[in-house]
């Protein structure tokens, strides 16, 4: 069976809550200087045979649509590739004009992710994860040998 993706309701909130602590030790995720709840906000969950399998969460600040989280219980099942397609229609369907996210320095794996689902990298913003280490210390120093310190800007133009 193929996965689905459909919008996060009420109903859903446990699996939000415990999808978001898994991947960024809580709800509230540390990106460009600010703390945002990305469990307060609108996103979808990838389903494969009725089970959640992946989680993203976005917000939308004009014509902009930014990807703020996004999860997969299994990497390399496709939910991650079916939560930015879903997305992606998501935004073209409200007339956004562009469609962007932050990683960090050390995710590789999620740079060429991205990139093979049409992101371009835009911008670098140096030291911003060790700004936003002081507003959330559960951020790690190093990820696999790699100190963690930057931001890096990917885009998707619609």
């Amino acid at each position: 069976m193929a996965i689905e993706v459909r919008p996060v309701t009420p109903a859903d909130i446990a699996y939000v809550q415990q999808s978001l602590t898994a991947a960024f030790h809580g709800t509230v995720v540390a990106v460009h200087d600010e703390l945002i709840d990305a469990g307060d906000l609108p996103g979808g969950i990838a389903w494969d045979d009725g089970e959640p399998v992946g989680l993203l969460t976005y917000r939308v600040t004009g014509s902009e649509w930014e990807v703020i989280s996004i999860a997969a219980d299994r990497p390399g099942s496709g939910a991650g590739s079916a939560l930015l397609g879903w997305v992606r229609e998501a935004a073209v369907a409200a007339g956004a004009s562009r469609l962007w996210l932050v990683t960090t320095n050390d995710n590789v794996t999620a740079l060429r992710f991205y990139q093979r689902n049409g992101y371009d990298l835009v911008a670098v913003h140096r030291d911003a994860v060790t700004r936003a280490r002081a507003r959330k210390p559960a951020i790690p120093q190093v990820i696999d040998g790699i100190p963690l310190r930057h931001e890096l800007e990917l885009e998707l133009r619609l």
